[in-house]
């Protein structure tokens, strides 16, 4: 396994210990939402570009003719990678349709880039279910595994793209980890990060977008 496949696929084993564990890779990001003219949530476009350590690591790790940059096929096959490593995160997005979790099918390809020194990824996904624009609306990016911190560095990197969602009263909300865990300590038990249906914990600490339409 190489460095992307191991880093992303780590959630793993952090997941019973998520209360203590610490983000080892830093992404800067930009998530539009989308609707068509059916006001339906079409689609979420996702940019992330990452700190200069790790996408040095990626470099060490796929620069195969060794010129210290990521060639079209190197950042083809670092697209490849991450679109089979996080299908099992629902590629850390976090929707909430009127208080229900609605997962995305797999984007049709991850775009890798290098520029200036950072590994940028590029990917759509599409709600897995239809939603109409109705009600309570909540679209964010979190690593339930705490291994990755995605970071949105201004409100409008948050974005609603169509005049209809655009109309809807909308917020940029950014929890506090500290709150959230001291606000759910009650039910942050073992018995919790072990239950074999799984845990949703991205809809508390995911920086997100909400929609009243």
């Amino acid at each position: 396994m190489n460095r992307l496949s191991v880093l992303f696929a780590a959630a793993a084993a952090l997941l019973p210990s998520m209360a203590i564990a610490h983000p080892h890779i830093f992404a800067e990001a930009r998530l539009e939402i989308v609707t068509d003219d059916k006001n339906e949530i079409s689609e979420l476009r996702n940019v992330w570009r990452f700190d200069d350590l790790f996408t040095a690591s990626v470099v060490m790790d796929f620069d195969k003719n060794s010129n210290a940059q990521l060639d079209p096929d190197e950042l083809q096959e670092i697209g490849q990678t991450v679109l089979d490593s996080l299908q099992e995160y629902n590629y850390y997005t976090t929707i909430l349709d009127n208080g229900k979790s609605v997962k995305v099918t797999k984007p049709d390809g991850i775009v890798a880039d290098y520029k200036d020194g950072q590994l940028l990824l590029m990917f759509a996904v599409k709600p897995a279910e239809t939603i109409p624009l109705k009600g309570r609306l909540s679209f964010g990016v979190y690593d339930p595994t705490m291994y990755t911190a995605i970071d949105f560095p201004t409100d409008d990197d948050l974005a609603p793209v169509g005049d209809k969602i655009s109309a809807c009263e909308h917020k940029v909300v950014r929890p506090d980890p500290d709150e959230v865990l001291s606000e759910n300590k009650a039910s942050l038990t073992d018995a919790f990060f072990n239950d074999p249906t799984g845990t949703d914990m991205s809809k508390m600490f995911a920086t997100r977008i909400e929609f009243t339409c």
